[in-house]
């Protein structure tokens, strides 16, 4: 079956009134900085109120950092108050994190390009830094409650339509989809070999074979969603989250019925030429 959404042009993305709100931005830089002044608007809106702040934050958009630091360090805002849930971390076979000085680690990713660079006197410690926990999966869902829940999911979109590393799923109901929670899984035969373009220049041998991600629990019960997009493929990835049906099959899709949310992509994922 062929679908039309996939042959819309930049006008007619909006013309066709989109299931997902979405802001085009004219390059990544762009969308980077739109997610880090986000994040530290936010913080600081926050700090003020006396609030504690919580995201969930991926490694995959990553250009918006190097921004968050820069902002964070130029205008002090305090991040003692601040908590970082990461959405998932690769893991090796026998289910347990990579290191954290592998090249995929997420946690080495987070240390070296984030909190290394933030001034010491205004990162959060580092208790308040969480990756979900292969060992103890429920742990960071009873953590976000007890904070009382997530102000903002920052995120991209996988090939497949991953959030996080929730894998598609047809097999599941949409609201059983909705409610899985913080889980080891395997990853899919799609986002390794997309990730393994991405990351490991092509090294599809060397990619792992399993994950543990946030769930869609989590994701959908945040009050805010913001996600990026910039690649090649992120063209139909983007299209089908705009226009496609909801199905646990293509998991952004079921965002759509989130009450706030917020698309972001280039001009480049916008045009359907180079």
């Amino acid at each position: 079956m062929q679908h039309a959404y996939y042959r819309y042009t930049r006008e007619e993305l909006f013309r066709n009134s989109p299931k997902i709100p979405v802001q085009i931005l004219p390059d990544n830089a762009a969308v980077f900085r739109a997610l880090a002044e986000e994040m530290a608007d936010e913080i600081a809106r926050h700090n003020e109120k006396g609030e504690r702040t919580v995201f969930i934050c991926p490694v995959g958009p990553t250009g918006q950092y190097p921004y968050f630091v820069e902002l964070v360090n130029e205008r002090k805002i305090s991040l003692h108050n601040v908590w970082f849930f990461n959405m998932d971390e690769y893991l090796e076979d026998d289910k347990t994190w990579v290191s954290i000085d592998h090249p995929l680690s997420f946690r080495g990713f987070m240390q070296r390009t984030v909190y290394d660079q933030i001034d010491p006197a205004l990162v959060m410690p580092p208790e308040q830094r969480v990756f979900p926990d292969p060992l103890d999966p429920a742990a960071i869902g009873k953590k976000i409650e007890e904070l009382g829940g997530v102000d903002i999911c920052f995120g991209g979109i996988g090939i497949n339509g991953h959030v996080a590393f929730n894998e598609a799923d047809p097999s599941k109901t949409n609201a059983e989809f909705l409610q899985l929670p913080t889980r080891v899984l395997e990853i899919s035969r799609e986002t390794r070999a997309a990730n393994a373009i991405g990351d490991l220049n092509g090294a599809l041998e060397d990619m792992p074979h399993y994950c543990v991600t946030i769930g869609m629990k989590q994701i959908f019960a945040a009050r805010k969603i913001r996600l990026g997009c910039f690649r090649n493929w992120h063209r139909a990835v983007v299209r089908r989250a705009m226009y496609g049906e909801k199905t646990a099959g293509f998991p952004v899709s079921l965002l759509q019925d989130h009450p706030d949310i917020l698309l972001r992509f280039t001009d480049y994922v916008a045009a359907l030429e180079d």
